[in-house]
């Protein structure tokens, strides 16, 4: 009861004249976004005239280059913040089943893996589903063997909104399974892709070796073939796998964030800062992971600026680089402020779940505090009706300042199908919906102001 009472005194202590002027410029906002194409044409020219956008290619400093560009041409301060970032080439990558007529095995080399040998390799594959049956087998079960990991994607938890929770019970072994692996003397680790849907298409990510192991090639099947795999092995049969990967690691190469501003009117030391990540994996264009993210983003900036609304704080719009395999461009961006400018960051926004229709938002408010947050951004209820929930993961890019304390913001798009294309060849401009696209751009774009101009401030630690 004592919250409750709390929290309605709190709401109250909003000035109706200023929850108002806030709203009607938020509403604005919103009515100039919804249904126009506005940020699908910016996705489009990304995607379809610049492509895929992997750290450290050619790609990914065109990308720089156009949207550095781009914020200029719209008249918006621009600048970029240099980093330097791996360089990780996809090579040939081919795969059969030796044991089984030569059946070609439809896999992708996962971000940062080592080559096999020039003429591949061939093994004995071992199934497993968890690092506990890993650790059962042995050295003895897994020495000179293929291991592969076959856990798949809960869709109960999908179905029920909870595409989130699923991927990360299933990435685990995308992350951290060949040097598992290496521990017990596997000669290469291969991964079921970590979709929701596939169409024989397989999923890359990133994954890590531990520097006590020796490194060894790690791939991603398509769930497909994860299913023959262990359709052979649960018959006992003895299946072996000629797996071939040509990757390359590079030296690093400089690249840079984008940073945009728009000044504060009233309050420019305090920060309020919108973020997405502007490169992506090598096998699609990236237009769910991230482009969406960057023209949200973007418009963001775009609209305030041709609106002529000037919040009281400043708007920083940061295009990160390197959050697929690095997170580089977040940790430089963190490491450059952390003594100066770390203290005035009201809030961190971040977009990195899509483009579908808005659901609402994640953020590590809690208690009153997410109860006087939902108030205040009430007006984004004329979007789609929103939902929001307490995480201390708010996304990939801003952690560095969320786990320092700034208060984290985190779209969460209707995420059934995100999954179905993430990582992929298959993460290309048609399947994003252009009104759907425009509905969350207006609830990044409309919380970034309600952050940026109204009296709540989120730093307030009340509960």
């Amino acid at each position: 009861m004592r919250t409750t009472i709390a929290a309605l005194l709190l709401l109250l202590a909003i000035p109706a004249f200023a929850q108002d002027r806030v709203d009607i410029a938020a509403r604005r906002i919103i009515d100039a976004e919804v249904g126009t194409t506005r940020a699908y044409d910016t996705l489009e020219y990304l995607t379809d005239n610049i492509g895929p956008r992997l750290s450290g290619s050619p790609n990914a400093e065109r990308a720089v280059r156009w949207a550095t560009e781009q914020f200029r041409r719209w008249g918006i301060p621009v600048t970029n913040e240099k980093v330097m970032v791996p360089h990780w080439v996809r090579g040939a990558e081919r795969g059969s089943l030796v044991s089984h007529n030569q059946q070609r095995v439809i896999l992708t080399a996962l971000g940062g893996s080592v080559a096999t040998p020039a003429a591949g390799l061939t093994a004995e594959v071992v199934e497993v589903t968890s690092y506990d049956q890993l650790e059962q087998l042995g050295t003895k079960g897994v020495q000179g063997k293929i291991v592969f990991y076959n856990r798949p994607m809960n869709m109960e938890l999908v179905r029920s909104g909870r595409a989130f929770d699923a991927y990360s019970d299933a990435v685990q072994f995308r992350g951290g399974g060949a040097s598992r692996a290496a521990q017990y003397g596997a000669v290469a680790s291969v991964v079921r892709s970590v979709a929701s849907a596939s169409l024989r298409t397989p999923h890359t990510g990133a994954m890590r070796y531990d520097p006590k192991f020796k490194k060894i090639p790690a791939a991603a099947i398509a769930t497909e073939d994860a299913d023959l795999i262990h359709r052979l092995v649960a018959k006992g049969e003895r299946v072996r796998m000629h797996l071939l990967l040509t990757p390359r690691t590079l030296p690093d190469v400089a690249s840079a964030n984008v940073i945009a501003e728009i000044r504060g009117s009233e309050r420019p030391d305090e920060i309020v800062l919108v973020g997405g990540h502007l490169d992506s994996w090598d096998l699609g264009t990236g237009a769910i992971d991230n482009g969406s993210g960057v023209v949200m983003v973007m418009e963001t900036m775009r609209l305030l600026h041709e609106l002529g609304i000037k919040p009281r704080r400043t708007i920083r719009a940061v295009l990160f680089m390197n959050e697929e395999n690095g997170l580089r461009g977040a940790r430089a961006y963190f490491a450059n402020r952390a003594e100066t400018e770390l203290h005035k960051h009201v809030a961190a926004i971040e977009t990195d779940a899509g483009a579908a229709k808005p659901t609402g938002f994640i953020t590590t408010l809690h208690g009153v505090q997410l109860t006087r947050f939902e108030a205040r951004a009430s007006v984004l209820n004329a979007i789609a009706k929103m939902s929001y929930s307490s995480s201390q993961q708010t996304g990939a890019d801003t952690s560095p300042l969320t786990d320092a304390g700034v208060p984290g913001f985190g779209l969460i798009p209707e995420p059934l199908h995100y999954f179905d294309y993430h990582h992929s060849a298959a993460d290309t401009l048609d399947k994003i919906d252009p009104r759907e696209l425009s509905q969350s751009t207006a609830a990044v774009a409309a919380l970034t102001y309600i952050l940026a101009d109204s009296d709540f401030d989120p730093r307030q630690t009340a509960n």
